[in-house]
């Protein structure tokens, strides 16, 4: 076999897609890698024209790469090498994701004559990376309500304390927890008991700034974290959630399950650590509680 043959031998048979054009961007050489990234055959791509969209390629976002932004044609024109991540359509219809690189071709007399296109097929590396996403929101998401867990309203509290001590940025915190729902687990059973945990989360979630934050604390214990408020604004607020709570409701949920919370509100101290805030507001919950619950108190 000749040096030539086996050079093209070698870049036939790479895992990688290979594809040159020439400078009406006509394919003229399209590799078995290709054939399997994209799944079109070189009879089928070989002669065409990439703008002609036989291969179409479109950015992160779905906008199409085939007509003012080709990087073929942008590496033809200045000689530069690029990279980028894109999708390539497979024949069957589907999105592939892949790294791209263009190079420019020249002949002996260094003019440009084409450009060369690697593609490496990227399923794998995303597919790894949407499971590592998938976790870690699992991680940090409450898997029943769709809330933040506690081990995601944990840092946010401590980080809302060091920007009070170092901006005086106020803020206060919530601790609820919703009445009966020992008895309501009891009586009616654990489906009914989420039902309840999901719809009170829903009236928390719905109706607070884009600024707040409200999390599942655990058990049928949630937690609101309320920036830019004060001592005058602290109750109103508070009542609000408590009204939303009680005034909500799912036909599912037998007649006589009343869904209410007790509320504890304080406002965040500069001398306070994340585990006394949590702890004053949770006191304060129970005073709610021993009041007779579907209240707030404010200290």
């Amino acid at each position: 076999m000749s040096n030539e043959g086996h050079y093209k031998s070698l870049v036939d048979n790479l895992y990688d897609g290979v594809c040159f054009c020439d400078l009406e961007r006509r394919v003229t050489y399209w590799n078995k890698g290709a054939e399997r990234i994209a799944g079109f055959s070189a009879a089928e791509v070989v002669g065409a024209s990439c703008s002609e969209g036989v291969l179409t390629h479109t950015d992160e976002k779905g906008a199409s790469l085939c007509a003012e932004r080709c990087p073929v044609q942008a590496t033809m024109a200045d000689g530069k090498p690029r990279r980028l991540r894109a999708f390539v359509r497979h024949k069957d219809g589907h999105p592939i994701p892949v790294e791209v690189r263009t190079a420019p071709l020249r002949d002996d007399h260094d003019r440009i004559v084409g450009a060369a296109q690697i593609f490496t097929d990227n399923s794998a590396i995303v597919a790894a990376l949407q499971h590592l996403d998938a976790l870690r929101r699992m991680a940090y998401v409450d898997s029943v309500t769709g809330l933040p867990n506690r081990r995601h309203a944990e840092p946010t509290l401590r980080g809302r304390l060091a920007e009070m001590r170092q901006y005086g940025w106020e803020f206060a915190v919530l601790f609820l927890d919703v009445d009966g729902f020992k008895d309501i687990n009891e009586r009616y059973g654990h489906e009914i008991g989420d039902e309840v945990l999901r719809l009170v989360a829903q009236a928390l979630a719905t109706n607070c700034r884009s600024s707040d934050f409200v999390a599942r604390w655990g058990g049928d214990e949630f937690v609101g974290v309320l920036p830019n408020i004060d001592a005058e604004k602290l109750f109103p607020v508070a009542e609000r959630f408590r009204l939303l709570v009680e005034s909500s409701g799912l036909p599912l949920l037998p007649a006589a399950v009343r869904t209410t919370v007790s509320v504890g509100a304080t406002l965040a101290r500069s001398s306070d650590a994340a585990e006394d805030l949590i702890k004053r507001a949770d006191e304060l919950m129970f005073r709610s509680k021993a009041a007779g619950g579907n209240r707030v108190t404010i200290g």
